[in-house]
């Protein structure tokens, strides 16, 4: 490895997360990986992929727990997790950006120590398991990586520093790592699944809301706009715009060069 270069003015760089609806459709996957090995300049691809874990674990005979859409991770679970963001899926994602000329490199943040986080405690009376709650992601090291021309892919799974491998949301390692690199980047980060942007009528996709800030989002909330899992979305995105993230974009698959979908800002 060459020594850290020094970044004396902030360069463009985009983070993409991609969440496991689209992992798991081999058509909307191939549309965005096309699409993300397009996009100029320096780029990092955060992936999830619950439904694939969901769907091996019960093949193995291992029931999926799911409390407010937050995946309860016991040791069976665990197991089934590693094998499957840190293996399956993040190798599949590697290879197939290979083939597009993207020397990428696949990271679980126990790898060179690049994510750091601790065992989320029982709240509520809910006990998530091994879930890990961020501390520090290492974007010194990413951008290390970075300026030597590789892409890093980052699998949602963390670690507490004492041997725990640590299942962690991919939205929450998408801010945290784009929050990390705004310290070196001048960083846009994209979050894509499967809707042209946050609609204010779920049932129409041509509803796009074009812009969102904090009060514009506690309206959206109080009014029953925004709900579900969009509401953490947003919270991951709201909290990126304050540490410095340049801007955060909730898009399709299709679109993820930061120009369509709704816009977070500050």
């Amino acid at each position: 490895m060459t020594k850290e270069i020094n970044i004396r003015h902030k360069e463009p760089l985009t983070v993409v997360k991609v969440g496991g609806a689209i992992v798991e459709d081999e058509g909307k996957l191939a549309e965005l990986l096309e699409n993300f090995s397009k996009i100029e300049g320096r780029k990092v691809l955060v992936h999830g992929g619950g439904r694939r874990a969901t769907k091996v674990a019960s093949a193995l005979g291992i029931e999926s727990h799911m409390v407010n859409g937050r995946r309860i991770t016991d040791a069976d679970m665990l197991e089934v997790v590693t094998m499957v963001y840190g293996g399956l899926v993040n190798k599949n994602l590697v290879a197939k950006l290979q083939s597009k000329g993207i020397n990428a490199l696949g990271l679980t943040g126990a790898d060179a120590n690049v994510i750091l986080s601790h065992r989320r405690p029982i709240k509520d009376g809910v006990d998530y398991g091994f879930v890990g709650d961020v501390d520090k992601v290492d974007g010194k090291l990413l951008s290390t990586l970075i300026e030597n021309g590789i892409t890093p892919v980052m699998a949602p799974l963390t670690h507490d520093g004492a041997g725990n491998i640590l299942n962690t949301n991919a939205d929450t390692i998408a801010s945290e790592t784009a929050k990390a690199l705004a310290k070196h980047y001048d960083v846009t980060l994209v979050f894509s699944f499967e809707k042209p942007g946050v609609l204010k009528d779920a049932n129409d996709d041509s509803s796009v809301i074009p812009t969102i800030t904090r009060p514009d989002f506690d309206r959206y909330v109080a009014d029953g706009t925004i709900s579900g899992g969009m509401i953490p979305k947003i919270e991951n995105a709201l909290s990126a715009v304050d540490a410095g993230v340049g801007k955060v974009v909730i898009t399709l698959a299709s679109a993820i060069n930061g120009k369509q979908g709704t816009v977070i800002r500050k």
